[in-house]
């Protein structure tokens, strides 16, 4: 087995910031250290790898196929290891092991198969499906929803009124934040929070299993926004019929309140396209890409536009 070595997408991240790059600069040995911890080895040359994270195929020292991977630290992978423990395989990943400091999980190999080449619709139904299995109580230790949201309130609020996002959707953002997260009904569930038709891979049964949590003390309503963000190219040429069918599909496979449904999926689409634009203020101008950027955007707020009733 040759060195390991990162590929050029991973190197890249380290141009997302000094936390990126120091992270970028770890990894490889982070990744050695466990493979020696947890007595692995790799099992072909390939560095496989996420939007913020890295994995290697291995098998254990029985010989039995694994997956080892180190995600980027943040809030979102925080309880990853704990989120997959809870679930015990039950609609997601099996976990093996993990090192949660280092932000390292062990899994179950699984079939390199997601959901991109299903039918959208049909893939809603899948995810619905695995939304049954997976929104069981939440373990204590989890971030809320509605604290997460909250973090970023006075940054919204403070946007410039010239900004590139309409300032009726932010005030509308705004409200729907306070009065979703003011119901009783915004806690207590585990939800995945970012299952999307690339985090559900098949497993040795052919079994559709989730990856990939951003683990949250939520509700069920919470999860919806990444099903209609995604494949945003394949809904040209009637892109509100196409999005409002992903939308009405899943709420109504999985029995979600569509109006909740719709108010968190409207809140977390501003939130992207306001990530988008500070983190493009927070860039040299020279290494901006404005034009990329305000596609982006246009497309948050064309997928949230699709959803009024």
């Amino acid at each position: 087995m040759s060195a390991l070595r990162l590929p050029p997408e991973v190197e890249a991240m380290a141009g997302r910031g000094p936390d990126w790059a120091a992270w970028v600069e770890r990894v490889p040995a982070t990744l050695r250290d466990l493979l020696e911890e947890w007595s692995l080895t790799r099992t072909d040359d390939e560095v496989w790898h996420g939007h913020a994270s890295v994995v290697l195929a291995v098998r254990d020292r029985e010989g039995r196929e694994r997956v080892l991977k180190v995600a980027f630290p943040d809030v979102e992978t925080e309880h990853e290891a704990l989120a997959l423990r809870t679930w015990a395989g039950r609609g997601a990943a099996q976990l093996v092991t993990a090192d949660p400091r280092r932000r390292a999980v062990l899994l179950e190999r699984l079939e390199r198969r997601d959901l991109h080449e299903e039918w959208d619709v049909a893939a809603c139904e899948t995810v619905a499906d695995l939304y049954r299995q997976l929104h069981v109580p939440a373990p204590p230790q989890l971030m809320t929803v509605p604290a997460y949201v909250g973090r970023y309130v006075e940054r919204l609020r403070a946007l410039p009124r010239n900004a590139p996002l309409p300032r009726r959707m932010v005030e509308q953002a705004l409200a729907l934040v306070r009065d979703l997260g003011a119901d009783e009904r915004a806690v207590g569930t585990l939800v995945h929070g970012d299952l999307h038709y690339g985090n559900v891979l098949h497993d040795v049964t052919g079994e559709a299993v989730a990856i990939d949590p951003h683990a949250m003390s939520g509700e069920p309503a919470w999860e919806v926004a990444p099903l209609l963000w995604n494949r945003f190219e394949e809904t040209a040429g009637d892109r509100p019929r196409a999005l409002r069918a992903r939308f009405e599909t899943v709420v109504d496979a999985a029995g979600l309140d569509e109006d909740r449904a719709r108010g968190w999926a409207v809140v977390r689409l501003v939130l992207n396209a306001f990530w988008a634009l500070e983190d493009a203020a927070a860039t040299p101008e020279g290494a901006r890409d404005d034009a990329g950027v305000r596609r982006y955007v246009t497309q948050m707020l064309t997928v949230a536009k699709s959803l009024d009733p």
